[in-house]
């Protein structure tokens, strides 16, 4: 997993998922992902540890990149960033 520094946690659109439970944090990315253009960036906002594994899994079984996780700015939640590549 790729920790990224707070100048590397920049998004073109941002996913709240803060409280959301089981499947909302796959479901909701990639409807969000679907309105990206190519190469802009979602930023995934959730309190959900199993996020951490799910969706690197996510962005590898749809040909997105994973490009890291920021918790600089927020003390109870993982923030989450995926390029789209197609």
């Amino acid at each position: 997993m790729r920790f990224l520094v707070k100048k590397e946690c920049m998004a073109d659109a941002t996913a709240d998922l803060v409280h959301r439970v089981c499947p909302m944090h796959l479901l909701e990315p990639s409807e969000m992902i679907k309105q990206l253009k190519t190469g802009q960036v979602l930023e995934i906002v959730t309190d959900y540890d199993g996020a951490l594994e799910d969706i690197p899994a996510w962005c590898s079984k749809h040909g997105q990149e994973f490009v890291g996780i920021c918790e600089e700015d927020c003390e109870d939640c993982y923030k989450l960033y995926i390029r789209k590549c197609s």
